[in-house]
């Protein structure tokens, strides 16, 4: 197995010397992780054993001990987006996701973040936002002293954060269920020009 223990970032490698490299396709989940085995587009398995902390954009590269590149790209994850008909609207709803140090990506007129039930039901309280569920590459903003965002991603975190929604649940939501994501009206799926998620799905309307 070839191992990986460089990571470039994707404005410093020219596009020429990344044609003919094989892909990675990873979702934010892993390539948030400096230390696991992933697989390739061409069905190769290598080991990342990276800094610590470092998180994957789109259009990076690794650099294996062969010397050889390999193309990260930005698979699609179940995020929730974010817009609204003014700026101070979605900039009332970035306060209130930031409040809650999550992961948060900041783009052209929308916010979108990883799928979490309680913060769509906190988000849609707002009443003066759109939120929609949908399958879309997600790429969060980085810390801002330079380093990938860790609020949210520790393992006390965790453990907190999943105390925090069951209880968010049971005062809020007794009767509420797990697998939403197979039956929420509101998930719909992004294609992107890089993205190789090749199941048909019927369009739905946004609520």
């Amino acid at each position: 197995m070839r191992i990986v223990k460089k990571h470039l970032s994707g404005t410093s490698i020219a596009k020429a010397l990344l044609r003919s490299a094989p892909t990675a396709a990873l979702p934010y989940s892993l390539r948030r992780r400096s230390r696991q085995t992933i697989t390739l587009n061409d069905g190769e398995q290598i080991g990342l054993v990276l800094e610590q902390g470092t998180i994957l954009r789109h259009g990076d590269a690794l650099l294996a001990e062969d010397g050889r590149l390999i193309l990260v790209q930005a698979a699609p994850d179940d995020v929730l987006r974010i817009t609204a008909e003014s700026d101070r609207q979605l900039t009332r709803a970035a306060y209130h996701l930031g409040n809650r140090h999550v992961a948060l990506e900041v783009g052209e007129g929308y916010l979108q973040l990883e799928y979490d039930p309680v913060l769509r039901d906190m988000l849609r309280r707002l009443g003066d936002v759109s939120v929609r569920r949908l399958d879309a590459p997600f790429e969060p903003e980085s810390g801002a002293y330079g380093g990938g965002h860790k609020h949210g991603h520790d393992e006390t975190f965790s453990e907190d954060y999943a105390l925090a929604q069951a209880a968010y649940a049971a005062h809020d939501h007794p009767h509420t269920h797990g697998h939403e994501h197979m039956e929420d009206p509101d998930h719909e799926h992004v294609h992107g020009q890089d993205c190789n998620h090749g199941a048909h799905h019927r369009p739905k309307e946004n609520r």
